[in-house]
């Protein structure tokens, strides 16, 4: 009788929190996937050359990467809701100072640190770090399935809105507007308050470690090195193409209004490839289908740069790269779980997220760099073929099992 009514208790509260999550994933990743539509406008309204978006935007991607492992840390001591709220409030001022900025170097500010750091603060990494914790081992690959899901939905909505508010009221009004958004994430992480704790209980088959002892203990870890060195191909990857898809499509005849509803479609997909890449992290191994992913990835955009640039080729790559964009992050979170447990999951899958971003870094300010150089994207286009098939390599060795040092005596 008591675990009946014990029962229909949790199951309401656990759907609320998930959805809660999946609310927070939605606005956070949706926002910045719409930044590629302020490419053109911003440089044109200030006579700067697209290396200086680019860069602050390689800035904003570095710093979510630099700071996430902070939030993890901060998450798993202090709990999930109360660092997602910190978060909206960074990213809004600093939406709100890529609005009203006239330097590059408050740009930077803005658009780079502020947005940055306020991204990772809000980011699905924290949602999927409270799912985590909250559902049974059994379904935690498809929890995380479903937050990355999310994020590639906010993608499918915000990436048209973003142009569309551009087309309509021009590009300062529209990052207003994205401000304003993004303060939902307040409302939305309410719910996860319910999970804060003072600190994060290990289960009964994780070792009593201290959390400077399980980053040491991590990074001794082969498999783990080898996860952070392929994580590196999905930041370059997919920040590339989210800042310099617009203006690559827009210089090949592609309109705005064209180009905004092809890379909807990257999320609308990933809505699908996430959510199956959860399913089938929870039924078997995990580092086989990820090294697969980034094989595909490679394979996709060298077809695609050999294509003429057309509405039907558009479609192509960003339809197959949608059922790929966000997939690796449900099977790369489910291997940090296998090995390490769920006690220190944030921090340690933060300072995997260090090693995406820093690709990240890389693909936007290059994508900028060398198009001022040469006047064209064909150079990182092949390299993040090269790059796709570097990661499709380190991902097969990776062992799923519990490291060592963190497994119970």
């Amino acid at each position: 009788m008591s675990t009946s009514l014990t029962s229909r208790r949790w199951h309401p509260s656990l759907t609320v929190l998930i959805i809660a999550g999946c609310l927070v994933a939605i606005v956070n990743f949706g926002i910045r996937s719409s930044f590629g539509f302020f490419t053109l406008p911003i440089s044109e309204a200030h006579g700067w050359p697209r290396e200086t978006f680019s860069f602050a935007m390689a800035m904003q991607n570095l710093l979510w990467g630099l700071a996430t492992p902070v939030a993890g840390m901060l998450a798993d001591r202090y709990g999930s809701a109360r660092v997602l709220m910190s978060g909206a409030v960074m990213y809004c001022l600093g939406i709100i100072m890529m609005a009203y900025t006239d330097t590059a170097f408050m740009f930077n500010v803005g658009g780079g640190l502020l947005v940055g750091v306020g991204v990772a603060f809000s980011s699905f990494s924290i949602v999927m770090a409270a799912l985590g914790r909250i559902v049974p081992p059994e379904k935690r690959s498809w929890a995380f399935g479903i937050a990355t899901a999310s994020g590639s939905l906010g993608q499918f909505i915000f990436a048209p809105l973003g142009a569309t508010l551009v087309s309509a009221f021009g590009w300062q009004s529209a990052l207003l507007v994205l401000a304003a958004l993004s303060l939902l994430i307040i409302l939305f992480a309410a719910p996860l308050l319910s999970q804060n704790t003072s600190s994060t209980q290990r289960s009964a088959s994780e070792a009593d470690l201290t959390m400077r002892q399980a980053i040491g203990y991590a990074f001794g870890h082969g498999s783990y090195l080898l996860l952070v060195f392929g994580f590196f191909v999905c930041g370059f990857q997919l920040a590339f193409i989210t800042v310099h898809m617009p203006a690559y499509l827009s210089e090949h005849g592609i309109s705005t209004e064209f180009a905004g509803f092809a890379i909807a479609l990257i999320g609308l997909f990933n809505v699908v490839g996430s959510y199956a890449s959860g399913v089938i992290g929870g039924r078997g191994e995990k580092h086989i289908p990820l090294a697969i992913i980034y094989l595909l990835r490679a394979g996709i955009t060298a077809i695609f740069v050999l294509l003429p640039v057309t509405d039907a080729s558009t479609l192509f790559f960003t339809i197959s790269m949608g059922l790929l964009w966000l997939s690796t992050v449900p099977l790369t979170m489910g291997l940090v779980t296998v090995m390490f447990g769920t006690r220190y999951m944030a921090t340690l899958y933060g300072f995997v997220f260090v090693s995406h971003q820093l690709g990240s870094f890389l693909g936007v300010w290059l994508g900028g760099r060398l198009y001022d150089q040469f006047g064209s994207y064909t150079i990182v286009w092949w390299l993040s073929v090269a790059l796709g098939l570097f990661a499709f390599v380190v991902n097969l060795p990776i062992r799923e099992h519990r490291a060592a040092r963190f497994a119970a005596a």
